[in-house]
């Protein structure tokens, strides 16, 4: 039975663990005033049917710190591409030279910087539900498992580890999304 314990706690670990992994990748995609790549992985292109993230069908660099350029595979992506960036709504206007689409990161605006600093806070929030969902889970298997034969101190014991690991995966929550707003907050 006390394998049982150490199960459901693992398991909820893993679900917060995976919950503050997915708010890391997703704030690396906002864009704050200087190039970054990774804005690109949620813009997807229509290619020959499939929708498909951009970096899988260009080759998508930084050749400074205002510039993102990116060189497709086929030339005759470049229209689909260039159409995929502006129904992205990202903020970035292509520029296509026959060869390769250029995007100028512009400077954010203050009205930019607070619409992003809103998001930063709505994915953290939804990354703390996840958190806490996984708690509730875990407390109510601990109690079922209760029920067929956990003791019940065992039980109370994991249900506060379970608590520390809530608490521990919140404040880690918060650490990314203060980072980030700081990140977005600074000119």
């Amino acid at each position: 039975m006390l394998d049982k314990a150490k199960e459901i706690l693992d398991s909820a670990k893993v679900k917060m663990s995976d919950a503050v992994k997915f708010l890391e990748e997703d704030l690396k995609t906002y864009r704050v005033g200087k190039a970054n790549t990774l804005i690109f992985n949620n813009v997807v292109v229509d290619y020959y049917g499939t929708p498909t993230p951009v970096p899988q069908v260009a080759s998508v660099t930084t050749p400074d710190a205002k510039t993102i350029l990116i060189q497709p595979w086929e030339k005759k992506m470049i229209p689909a591409i260039e159409k995929a960036i502006m129904d992205a709504n990202i903020g970035l206007t292509p520029q296509n030279n026959g060869e390769s689409i250029r995007c100028v990161v512009p400077p954010l605006t203050e009205e930019r910087r607070k619409e992003l600093i809103k998001k930063v806070k709505t994915a953290g929030e939804n990354a703390k539900v996840v958190v806490r969902n996984a708690r509730r889970d875990a407390i109510e298997a601990l109690k079922k498992a209760q029920k067929e034969g956990l003791p019940e101190d065992v039980q109370k014991d994991y249900e506060q580890n379970v608590q520390k690991e809530t608490d521990a995966f919140g404040k880690k929550v918060d650490e990314l999304c203060a980072a980030k707003e700081k990140d977005i907050m600074t000119v």
